[in-house]
């Protein structure tokens, strides 16, 4: 059957809408430089993907992130994530830390562009930091006085034992057998509880707009560990994005995964320890101070 122009032109719009961009240690890519075979390369790794074979694990390296917000922009690209500065599913935390032992703590727009030379606010322990409230006064703190500072990037932790998923009312949130905490953004009701529910700030209400992950608003959405990535054999886009490679993801049930025999072998931390949740973040060289 013949393709009208209209039609020729209608497909094409589509194609270049669907190109993934990639970011990499290089710098942004598009699709067209990927391996010709990789989507149906990828296609065929989920056909056979077990989810009861794997126990994925994410491990950050604070001592090499530099905070340049690749990650944070790969995820939202990726996952056509709004580009509000409250909606992220990952994002980055600059801790400094002054002469007189004051802290502070700033994550502009959620450090999708990068850090400024400015001073944040003051340390609290309700997770994500409020970046639109006044900061303090550099009368006070300014760059000068800082002796100590590093980024810590944050994002869902897929807990073993996830409070979200107990409190939703609808089963919208749920974990699946290779133990990832997911939403079925068809299910949500936008009631919140879920995201009260999380210790880490890691949930967050899709606000209107033309970027959505699946087209809908105010409804809940959250980091995945790019679930559709890592179950066709590839790594989340974050991980890709890292040009330090201060974010890695295995596989603690394969015995040969370097990462995962890295999380065995060494001693590493998690957020919150004390909630019980039993997060699968781990965190290499994380500061006592970091909430």
């Amino acid at each position: 059957m013949a393709t009208s122009r209209r039609d020729f032109l209608k497909l094409s719009g589509h194609v270049a809408t669907g190109t993934l961009l990639i970011y990499t240690a290089k710098g942004l890519v598009t699709g067209e430089n990927e391996t010709p075979n990789a989507k149906a390369e990828g296609e065929e790794a989920y056909a056979d993907y077990d989810p009861k074979a794997h126990e994925w694990v994410f491990v950050v390296d604070t001592i090499k992130c530099i905070g340049c917000g690749r990650c944070a922009r790969a995820c939202k690209i990726e996952n056509n994530v709004p580009w509000d500065k409250n909606a992220n599913r990952t994002w980055i935390e600059r801790y400094q830390f002054h002469e007189d032992e004051f802290i502070t703590v700033d994550s502009p727009d959620g450090g999708v562009n990068g850090f400024r030379d400015e001073i944040g606010l003051p340390l609290f322990s309700t997770g994500r930091p409020a970046t639109s409230a006044k900061p303090v006064s550099e009368a006070e703190h300014s760059q000068e006085t800082v002796v100590k500072s590093f980024f810590v990037p944050k994002l869902c932790n897929q807990c073993k034992k996830p409070p979200c998923v107990q409190v939703c009312p609808v089963g919208a949130t749920y974990q699946t057998v290779d133990g990832v905490t997911l939403v079925n953004q068809k299910k949500c009701i936008g009631c919140r509880y879920c995201i009260q529910a999380c210790p880490y700030g890691a949930r967050y209400l899709l606000p209107a707009g033309d970027r959505t992950p699946t087209g809908q608003a105010h409804v809940v959405d959250k980091c995945t560990w790019c679930y559709h990535r890592i179950t066709r054999g590839l790594k989340p886009a974050c991980v890709e994005a890292c040009p330090v490679d201060a974010r890695l993801f295995g596989d603690m049930a394969d015995l040969e995964d370097p990462v995962g025999l890295l999380v065995k072998q060494n001693r590493m931390n998690v957020l919150k320890p004390d909630l019980g949740t039993q997060p699968m973040v781990k965190y290499i060289a994380l500061d006592e101070a970091v909430v």
